[in-house]
């Protein structure tokens, strides 16, 4: 394992399964895997003939498209260093990122993307777009028109050591922090992922998630081309609820992975406009976000396939823990499953290994585990104690050595020295049937230090009030955990990637406590 690259993998794969099919666009086009890898090839050395250097970072702002893809594995290629970016950023976020980054060049897809490029042209740093050209023979062309070489690639060998690919957290508890993940971690994490899920040549999904994220990255697209099996990106370079079923019949999906709030469109989407069939799916996937049991109930009995649960970090090159496949194991709901890949154990304040039904902190090492962040020393030193990547997550192992998350540490509500679990109340809340979405969040209060508020949003045709809510919950959870207000609202901030982010909803609702109508968020 420790002289595997993600490139070596993949060229493997192509040799493998040259003529199976790799990467779709919903009635658009299809590339086999010896295609994929050639376009791949070319693209690179129109890298090198640009003046791109190992090590150099890339920055890359793209929808989902098959330009993406490409240049996102030629980047990595040529041993330089791939930063994907959303496009949806604001010029100040695009000039965090790429000055953060260190970006030697920004490239987007044709149409531009005026933000990043304005962004790009205050830090002096070159950009250039990328289209994929179909008129004979599929090729990348880039706006710059370098004179490309490919024995310039040929000659480069990539090292498990190399930086590949370059993502931020989140943020949502402080400031993002820049994560280098190198070919080993990336080789190690896609096999780890095709390892658990028994993934092979003739499995075929449909991706939902933004790829300048690492779930979608690393599970829907790459552990997907590594086993030799094929994916599809919608026409319109994102998830539409509409057009997914559809996508996933005609590609004979036999799988798909998301976050739990487009897990929740999909079931609102068959509520009102169910399909006249659905395919045969081996497993449905979910993860980036705690997945209520109610809403892992509902899918399994709608779509008739497994819902498993997975946990997963940026810094971990995604996954840490899955529940199994059914002739594997148990699948629990309210758990995330056991280790996959790694070494894992939940420590207290001390480090001190916990035992089974023991709280504290989860923590993890092995080869998908980045080093540490870059230029970041304070966290360096907060998160990589006692030989272990501290996770920031509360947890603990059961009997049977499944991992149940309790919270972040940071989001764990303390009333009075009561410690609540929010994810606890989102479970309650999500399992009353004229609740569609809910999140609760802690609050400061004069009498016990933190008190439990929650957003709730109703399902369609649901007219759910407060009172409602709060009659449920003291039916449903102990009466300290009960929240104090309900908010009623018909949406709530989230990442791009659909992850609802509590610290902030916690400042909106606060910030508009006083007023008599909650204000409604941009789509």
């Amino acid at each position: 394992m420790e002289k595997l690259t993600l490139t070596g993998l993949l060229k493997k794969t192509a040799t493998d399964f040259p003529n199976n099919r790799a990467l779709s666009v919903s009635g658009k086009l299809d590339l086999t895997h010896s295609q994929l890898q050639q376009l791949i090839d070319e693209a690179a050395s129109l890298l090198v003939a640009s003046g791109i250097n190992p090590g150099d970072v890339v920055a890359l702002s793209f929808p989902n498209t098959v330009e993406f893809v490409v240049m996102f594995l030629a980047v990595i290629r040529c041993r330089a260093v791939a930063a994907p970016l959303n496009s949806a950023y604001t010029d100040e976020e695009f000039e965090f990122y790429l000055s953060d980054s260190e970006s030697k060049l920004l490239i987007v897809p044709q149409e531009g993307i005026k933000s990043a490029q304005a962004a790009a042209s205050r830090l002096n740093i070159p950009h250039v777009t990328a289209t994929l050209s179909v008129s004979d023979i599929p090729k990348i062309v880039l706006s710059s028109k370098p004179d490309s070489s490919p024995e310039s690639v040929a000659a480069l060998v990539n090292d498990p050591s190399d930086v590949a690919l370059f993502l931020h957290t989140s943020g949502t508890t402080s400031r993002p922090k820049g994560v280098p993940l190198t070919q080993l971690n990336l080789a190690a994490s896609v096999s780890n992922i095709k390892s658990v899920y028994k993934f092979t040549e003739s499995d075929s999904t449909v991706i939902v998630l933004p790829l300048f994220h690492v779930h979608g990255l690393m599970t829907a697209l790459l552990s997907s081309l590594l086993a030799g099996g094929a994916v599809a990106l919608p026409a319109a370079g994102r998830f539409s609820a509409s057009t997914f079923w559809a996508d996933m019949i005609a590609y004979k999906a036999t799988w798909y992975t998301a976050v739990p709030t487009i897990h929740q469109i999909i079931l609102e989407r068959h509520c009102s406009k169910p399909e006249p069939a659905y395919p045969k799916l081996r497993f449905i996937r979910s993860c980036s976000a705690s997945l209520a049991p109610s809403i892992l109930s509902r899918l399994e009995d709608t779509f008739g396939a497994p819902v498993l649960e997975a946990y997963a970090m940026t810094e971990a090159s995604h996954l840490m823990a899955s529940n199994p496949l059914p002739a594997d194991g148990v699948h629990k709901a309210g758990s995330v499953g056991k280790p996959v890949g790694q070494e894992m154990a939940i420590l207290n304040e001390q480090g001190i290994i916990q035992g089974v039904g023991e709280k504290g902190e989860v923590c993890i090492r092995g080869l998908n585990v980045t080093k540490g962040y870059k230029n970041n020393p304070e966290a360096n030193k907060a998160a990589f104690q006692f030989g272990w990547f501290h996770t920031g997550d509360v947890g603990f192992f059961d009997s049977d050595g499944y991992l149940h998350l309790v919270g972040r540490i940071k989001e764990l509500i303390n009333r009075g020295g009561e410690k609540i679990s929010p994810i606890e109340v989102d479970a309650v809340l999500l399992s009353h049937p004229g609740v569609a979405q809910a999140v609760a969040f802690g609050v400061p209060d004069e009498k016990y230090g933190e008190e439990i508020n929650c957003a709730v949003i109703p399902r369609e045709g649901s007219d759910i009030k407060e009172e409602d809510v709060l009659v449920f919950c003291k039916k449903n959870l102990a009466s300290f955990k009960v929240p104090k207000k309900v908010f009623i609202t018909d949406s709530v901030p989230k990442t791009a990637t659909g992850k609802i982010q509590r610290r902030i909803v916690a400042e909106h609702f606060l910030a508009q406590i006083s007023m008599a109508k909650v204000p409604k968020f941009g789509a």
